[in-house]
């Protein structure tokens, strides 16, 4: 016996496309990689900066590894920006479905009497 589907909304399609792109992420690492002038030296340090329990942080990145610290570092915002986009559709999903049980009308017990 066949089940019937169940009608799948935009905030549906679109968030389930984001859970798919949050499951092909990449290595990432939280924090910003900047260049830092040292002294004596044409070319720049890089370092990594980022926060714990509200404290700056910051570590030095070899040169060789600087590259691929920053794309790590960009693969993190990138994430951020799809963990942003499911959360904005699952509440529209949850807004939806209340506004819709709401439209239906009355369905209290102390309405029916």
């Amino acid at each position: 016996m066949k089940t019937p589907k169940k009608a799948v909304t935009r905030h549906e399609v679109h968030r389930n496309s984001a859970l798919r792109q949050i499951a092909a992420v990449k290595p990432f690492i939280e924090g910003t990689v900047s260049s830092v002038k040292r002294q004596g030296c044409r070319k720049p340090g890089w370092q990594l900066t980022f926060k714990v329990k509200g404290k700056t942080r910051t570590v030095y990145v070899p040169m060789d590894k600087a590259a691929e610290v920053k794309a790590w570092s960009q693969e993190y915002r990138r994430l951020k920006k799809l963990i942003r986009k499911v959360t904005t559709r699952s509440l529209a999903i949850i807004r939806r479905h209340v506004a819709s049980r709401r439209a239906g009308g009355p369905r209290r017990a102390s309405m029916s009497r």
